[in-house]
């Protein structure tokens, strides 16, 4: 590794990647993007990162639950 900062950076992109790859594996709406201007892309794009977070959400509060269940 060349520095800590390089490091951030490699989590933080595969972060960003797994996101953008959750979203096009189950989130067909940016599987392939078939329209045309910004507007178009954002109104497909939108859902499909909103269920993203949605799934995240879900699965970081089950994991608070067992958390504190726990304790």
């Amino acid at each position: 590794m060349r520095h800590d900062g390089y490091r951030v950076n490699q989590m933080v992109c595969k972060l960003i990647e797994t996101l953008f790859g959750d979203g096009k594996q189950h989130g067909a709406t940016i599987h392939q993007v078939k329209l045309c201007g910004l507007p178009k892309v954002r109104d497909g794009f939108t859902p499909s990162v909103l269920w993203v977070n949605l799934r995240r959400l879900l699965k970081l509060f089950m994991v608070a639950a067992n958390m504190a269940g726990s304790g």
